[in-house]
């Protein structure tokens, strides 16, 4: 028995040091999840505002919606800075043809508890893709 003298305290040192990793993990991932979200609504309600770039003259002249890339990229920069949260960078990409824009923006969350595992923070990103159409 005296052999085993400590084994505990060793046991319970791995065993803290396996909780701390756990919930560095809850805890970084959930603030992933919640970036991920806001970043998620904010380029939906963003790629409606780039939506909203119809190139007029077009559509008086010929009748066919499509997006103007620089009333697109207009809009996509007023809706972001009128946003507020995390600071984002986004890309707007246009179709050579203006039917459709899509709208990337993407952010990194700082990691708390896992800082120690790991080197970098975590990346985060979302995507939208929107179409003009006419309402029936």
């Amino acid at each position: 028995m005296n052999g085993e003298r400590g084994s505990v305290t060793l046991w319970m040192v791995g065993l803290v040091m396996v909780v701390l990793v756990v919930g560095g993990i809850a805890i970084d991932l959930w603030r992933g999840l919640i970036a991920y979200q806001h970043l998620s609504s904010l380029v939906d309600s963003v790629a409606v505002a780039a939506g909203s770039g119809i190139d007029e003259s077009v559509w008086r002249l010929e009748g066919r919606l499509v997006l103007d890339p620089e009333r697109v990229q207009s809009r996509v920069s007023e809706a972001i800075t009128a946003q507020t949260g995390l600071p984002v960078a986004y890309d707007v990409d246009t179709a050579a043809d203006g039917s459709e824009a899509t709208v990337r923006a993407w952010t990194s969350v700082d990691l708390t508890l896992l800082r120690l595992v790991s080197a970098g923070p975590l990346e985060v990103s979302a995507r939208a893709t929107v179409t003009p159409l006419l309402s029936p």
